[in-house]
């Protein structure tokens, strides 16, 4: 019941028709709980929007958005957000704080009917939705861009699956890029790239800690997250600030890993994967939504940020602490030979972690509202 970033949800579109694991039995679920975010599906489609906020980049000229300083008390400007992956488990929530925030979303989708689906025009008046072939007007139009798409990892690793899993992350950065650097001038093109990776950039370990200054691992997910950053990095960075997000293992109510486990834990079927002894780098979702929002307004955010909360903890100490707020035990462990029978070569992405800490957003001063992971999962569970 791990959700990683490797790093994201099974929440959005997926890039291929291959559905998930069953979650029928606890290894089923335990892989449904696992996943990259998924690439929404993309034909220009703009719904009502009954009073622009911001003048039109599209053209020769832009309005130049001045991005806050930290301590900086200013509301800030109204931005224009292409975001890839808007209709998965981040992506609705991300869009959701833009728009209460007064700034416009367009969301880069394979699928305008799904993506219409989850942001209904009635709902989220204003609100771009494109198809592949308007990214690139979209792109052009922005202040910023955030790249959330990936297909899932959670299923078993054939040879080609491995290479889709690679491919649906190297190929829409490498579109998304290549249309933000044929933008236009410095004044014309977005000026902030935030760009999802995820902490299996970093390998696994059970003994040793990982921070932004630590090497990458020597696994399959590892070399995917290398190539996977080395495409964001061809952006233009004289003109675009750059920011690559590690992103951990993403909670909240609504999707990832809680969405599969605490349905066990209430049936008495909740439990650890494994031995249990894996670290578990999370970060809760409210607090992941506002660190991408800051890396887009404030300008001191570059570079390399680990995406987790700077608590990780042991798995078993998750299902624990998750099986006493919910009132049931955790009794029932998932055991290895199970995962791998579901996913192969793939359960390495539940059977091992890493401990990830958010060196880069403490010495940047970001303020998480949930440190410490039941505090987490307090809050998530008075919501269910």
């Amino acid at each position: 019941m791990v959700h990683s970033f490797m790093g994201g949800d099974w929440s959005g579109g997926q890039l291929t028709g291959r559905s998930p694991p069953s979650c029928g039995s606890p290894a089923g679920a335990a892989a449904a709980a696992m996943g990259f975010p998924s690439t929404p599906n993309l034909k220009l489609k703009l719904q009502p929007q009954p009073q622009p906020q911001l003048e039109p980049r599209i053209g020769t000229s832009r309005r130049p958005v001045r991005l806050r300083c930290a301590l900086d008390s200013e509301p800030v400007p109204p931005m224009t957000v292409s975001i890839t992956g808007a209709t998965g488990f981040i992506g609705r929530r991300l869009v959701q704080k833009l728009l209460s925030d007064d700034h416009k979303v367009c969301v880069l989708t394979r699928s305008a009917s799904n993506a219409a689906s989850v942001f209904p025009a009635s709902t989220y008046p204003g609100l771009t939705i494109a198809e592949q072939g308007d990214w690139e007007a979209c792109v052009r139009g922005s202040s910023a861009v955030v790249n959330l798409a990936g297909m899932p990892i959670s299923t078993r690793w054939s040879p080609e699956v491995k290479q889709e899993i690679k491919q649906s992350r190297v190929n829409v950065t490498s579109k998304v890029v290549k249309y933000i650097n044929h933008a236009g001038n410095a004044d014309t093109r977005p000026s902030v790239f935030v760009s999802a990776t995820a902490i299996g950039y970093y390998g696994t370990s059970e003994i040793h800690s990982f921070d932004e200054s630590s090497p990458s691992g020597n696994d399959y997910l590892a070399e995917v997250c290398r190539e996977w950053e080395a495409t964001a990095c061809q952006v233009n960075q004289e003109d675009v600030r750059l920011v690559l997000l590690r992103i951990g293992v993403v909670l909240g109510k609504d999707g990832g890993a809680l969405a599969k486990m605490i349905p066990l834990f209430m049936m008495f079927a909740g439990g650890p994967l494994g031995t249990g002894r894996q670290w578990f780098s999370w970060i809760h979702l409210d607090d992941l939504v506002n660190l991408i929002y800051e890396s887009l307004t404030n300008p001191t955010y570059k570079g390399v940020i680990n995406g987790t909360a700077p608590n990780p903890v042991r798995l078993s100490e998750l299902c624990e602490r998750l099986g006493r707020i919910v009132g049931r035990p955790s009794w029932l462990p998932v055991p290895e030979f199970a995962l791998k029978a579901v996913l192969g070569e793939g359960a390495s992405v539940v059977l091992e972690g890493q401990k990830v800490l958010p060196a880069k957003a403490k010495d940047l001063g970001f303020s998480y509202r949930y440190p410490y992971v039941e505090d987490a999962l307090k809050a998530i569970a008075r919501d269910l």
